[in-house]
C-alpha cells in the first residue's frame, strides 16, 4: 500500500487534467501534460514521468485512482 504522503489530488475538467496546487512550487490551477487515456495506462501498471510545467520539477506517477495521483516518493510534508 502506498502511503498518503505519496498521493496528490487531481481534477479532470473538459478532458484536461489539473491540480489545484503544485506540490513543489505551490502554483495554483496547474494544467498537467497528461491526458485521461494515459491515466488508464498508468492504472494498468505503466509508470509515467510527469513534469510540472510551472516549475519543471518531475515526479514519477506509479498509480492513480479517480481522485489521486500516486507518486514513487513523498509529495506532502
Amino acid at each position: 500500500m502506498i502511503p498518503f504522503e505519496n498521493s496528490w489530488p487531481y481534477d479532470i475538467v473538459m478532458g484536461d487534467i489539473y491540480v489545484q496546487q503544485c506540490p513543489y512550487c505551490h502554483a495554483s490551477n496547474v494544467l498537467l501534460p497528461l491526458k485521461p487515456k494515459e491515466l488508464v495506462l498508468i492504472r494498468e501498471g505503466k509508470k509515467k514521468l510527469l513534469v510540472f510545467p510551472c516549475c519543471n520539477t518531475s515526479m514519477t506517477v506509479i498509480d492513480n485512482d479517480s481522485d489521486y495521483l500516486l507518486s514513487s516518493h513523498p509529495v506532502r510534508n
